[in-house]
């Protein structure tokens, strides 16, 4: 018996149900979970097949094409955020809703103790995952994100020793904004007034602060240091510094030798041989001693200026004449 055009036609529209049926189930297979985890990296300007094959690469999709196309078409391919996410594949919607504000990208939180120097700033981005070398160049040739104030070539000084959050993605640009951007929250009026009051650039303070911040042993200590210092420039003595020293060789300063003649190096940062402030800051100093300079202890109780200073048994013994120093010096060291 011979089948009608009927039957044929309803053998093909089963045929095409059953075969859109496959697809869609495949298409479903494609987009669903995968199970696995991985770290990825979005970075900024990334599009829906790049971003795609990246998911790919670590197995939380098994295939890009499909999951570009999803993201294209459902118009998320332009919401992506930038970043490092931990994710796992539990399936295209779940992953295009997570990287599209769903779920925030990893960041790394870091501190940056008062009296490093930016070498050693980068040395600590660098182990976290950031770009703490090209950080180091910006900081010595900065460009157009050097301030007004600062005076010489680089940003030594002006990296505010604190806390930070930075994105993973984050650039040496971002970094050294962050930081700069902290420093000037201390600039703040009344610290201009008292900048005034003394005489001092920004760039003499944050230079002096930075010496004053090697010198000290205790916070307690950093007024009378900076009154010693601003005393000795006000009569035109050397400052004579060890840890100005120990920044023109490049050294720790536990490192300094005498006998070796560090110090007869011959160098602007040498407070030993030239008078006055060094060319810049030689460390990073925190608030404390940024606020001790402009809050000097310049005198003793009769009065008297202090003029030298040195630390023994823990203690910091000040004196207001060469004599009293020599002679503390010898009783105490």
């Amino acid at each position: 018996m011979r089948e009608g055009p009927r039957a044929w036609l309803w053998r093909g529209v089963v045929g095409l149900f059953l075969t859109f049926l496959l697809l869609l189930f495949y298409a479903l297979w494609l987009l669903g979970p995968t199970g696995k985890e991985a770290l990825v990296r979005v970075p900024k300007g990334a599009t829906a097949q790049e971003v795609a094959r990246t998911l790919e690469e670590a197995g939380l999709v098994r295939s890009a094409y499909p999951f570009s196309a999803y993201l294209r078409f459902s118009g998320k391919a332009r919401k992506l955020v930038p970043g490092v996410y931990r994710l796992r594949g539990e399936g295209a919607f779940r992953l295009a809703r997570a990287l599209t504000g769903g779920v925030r990208p990893l960041t790394v939180t870091l501190t940056f103790p008062e009296g490093l120097r930016a070498q050693d700033y980068a040395r600590r981005l660098q182990e976290a995952g950031l770009p703490g070398e090209a950080f180091l160049r910006l900081v010595e040739d900065p460009g157009p994100l050097k301030p007004p104030f600062v005076e010489g070539r680089g940003l030594e000084g002006y990296l505010f020793p604190a806390t930070y959050t930075f994105d993973l993605l984050a650039t040496p640009e971002e970094l050294v904004r962050a930081m700069l951007d902290r420093f000037r929250m201390e600039l703040t009026p009344e610290v201009e007034e008292a900048l005034r009051r003394l005489g001092l650039s920004v760039h003499a303070w944050v230079t002096l602060a930075s010496i004053v911040q090697q010198e000290a042993g205790a916070e307690a200590e950093m007024p009378y240091i900076a009154g010693v210092f601003l005393n000795r420039l006000e009569r035109g003595m050397p400052l004579q510094a060890d840890p100005t020293v120990a920044y023109a060789l490049g050294k720790p300063l536990p490192a300094l030798d005498r006998r070796a003649g560090d110090f007869a190096v011959d160098s602007p940062y040498n407070t030993y041989r030239y008078k006055g402030l060094p060319p810049g800051p030689i460390a990073n100093p925190g608030r404390a001693a940024l606020r001790a300079v402009l809050s000097p202890k310049r005198q003793d109780e009769g009065g008297r200026p202090y003029l030298y200073f040195f630390h023994a048994r823990g203690r910091l013994f000040l004196n207001a004449d060469f004599e009293g120093h020599l002679r503390d010096l010898a009783l105490h060291r």
